[in-house]
C-alpha cells in the first residue's frame, strides 16, 4: 500500500470499460502515454498483464475480470461517501439529536421544538442533557451534543459558534389576589416580603443575584431551593415572591394561578443563544436543526452565526 497509487484503480476501470487506451485517456483527461505508463505500473504491482491486445481493442485477463467488481465498488464508495456532500431530508431522516438545556431551558424551548419536529421530521428523536460547563464543552467537541440552547456564558473559544435568538429579562411572580397586585411591587415591599430564591443549574439566575448584591439590595429569602418545578405551586399558595426569567413566568402561568408583576428595580437582561461546535458547523442535519430553532425563537435581530468573540 505504501507504494501503490490509488489513482491507478481509475485507470484500470476506464481501460476495462472502453477496451481502448486512447478513449480511456480521453475520459480521464490525461495523455495516452500516461495511461500506458499507468498500465505498466499496474502490471508490475499486480503481477499480471491485465489486458491483451486483440483486433477490437484491449481484452481483460481473468485476473482483471476478478478485480473489476472490487475496483468499481471502491470507486463507487469514494464517490458516494467521500466526495459527495451528504444531504438531510427531514421527512425521511432517522436520527437522534442531543440538545443541552437547563431545566428552565426545557420549559421554554422543548415543547415548541418537539411539536415542530413532529410535523417536519417524523422520524427524528430528541435527547436532552444537562451538563457542567466543562463537561458540555467536551461533549460538543466529541459531537455527543449537537446543540446547546439557552444561557451558556461559559461556552467560549474559537471552536464554538453561537447565534443570538432573543433578549430576555426578568419579572416577579405572586399569587392571584396578592396585595401587591393592587399597590404594585415597590422597593420597600420587595425587600420586606418573603421571597423564594432558586439556586438551580440555569446560570441566568446568577444574573439576578449578582445585580442585587451589586446594588446592596437585601430581601428575606424564606425559601431557597435548587428546583424550579415546585415554584409555581409554592407561589400560588403563599405570599412569597419569586424573580424568574420572563419566558419562564409565561410557562408557570399556564399551570398555576399566579400573576407577573414588574420588579421595582431595572433588572438586567441577557441574550439567549444557540451554540454548536466547529465540527458540526457543516453537518446538514445540524444546519437543519439550527435553522428550525432560529425560525421558532429568533427575534429577527440575531444576525449571522459567529465564532465566540473571546477567541
Amino acid at each position: 500500500m505504501d507504494n501503490f497509487d490509488l489513482n491507478l484503480l481509475r485507470v484500470l476501470d476506464a481501460i476495462q470499460r472502453h477496451a481502448h487506451l486512447g478513449r480511456a485517456a480521453e475520459e480521464l483527461g490525461i495523455s495516452q502515454p500516461s495511461v500506458s505508463y499507468a498500465l505498466k505500473q499496474l502490471r508490475e504491482h499486480l503481477g499480471d498483464p491485465l489486458f491483451v491486445k486483440v483486433h477490437h481493442g484491449m481484452e481483460p485477463t481473468p485476473r482483471t475480470r476478478e478485480l473489476i467488481p472490487v475496483v468499481q465498488s471502491i470507486l463507487g464508495e469514494v464517490r458516494e461517501r467521500i466526495l459527495t456532500t451528504p444531504g438531510f431530508d427531514a421527512k425521511t431522516a432517522r436520527r437522534t439529536f442531543t440538545l443541552a438545556m437547563s431545566d428552565v431551558g426545557e420549559m421554554v424551548f422543548l415543547p415548541t421544538v418537539l411539536n415542530e419536529i413532529a410535523k417536519e421530521a417524523p422520524h427524528i428523536d430528541v435527547r436532552t442533557v444537562s451538563s457542567d460547563p466543562k463537561d458540555l464543552m467536551a461533549a460538543l467537541q466529541r459531537s455527543e451534543v449537537d446543540l446547546a440552547v439557552g444561557y451558556f456564558p461559559d461556552l467560549q473559544g474559537g471552536d464554538i459558534f453561537q447565534q443570538r435568538l432573543f433578549r430576555h429579562g426578568f419579572v416577579c411572580l405572586v399569587r392571584s389576589g396578592h396585595p401587591v397586585l393592587k399597590s404594585g411591587l415597590t422597593r420597600k415591599n420587595f425587600q420586606s416580603l418573603p421571597h423564594a430564591v432558586v439556586h438551580a443549574e440555569g446560570r441566568s439566575q446568577e444574573i439576578v443575584e449578582q445585580f442585587l448584591r451589586a446594588k446592596g439590595i437585601e430581601r428575606r429569602e424564606m425559601l431557597r431551593s435548587p428546583h424550579f418545578l415546585s415554584i409555581p405551586m409554592v407561589i400560588a399558595t403563599t405570599d412569597l415572591v419569586v424573580t424568574v426569567p420572563a419566558a419562564v413566568a409565561e410557562v408557570f402561568a399556564q399551570f398555576a394561578d399566579i400573576k407577573a408583576v414588574e420588579p421595582p428595580y431595572p433588572m438586567p437582561s441577557f441574550d439567549l443563544k444557540q451554540h454548536w461546535h466547529r465540527s458540526q458547523h457543516h453537518d446538514p442535519g445540524n444546519q437543519w436543526l439550527r435553522s428550525l430553532v432560529l425560525a421558532l425563537f429568533g427575534d429577527g435581530e440575531n444576525g449571522h452565526a459567529e465564532r465566540d468573540a473571546t477567541a
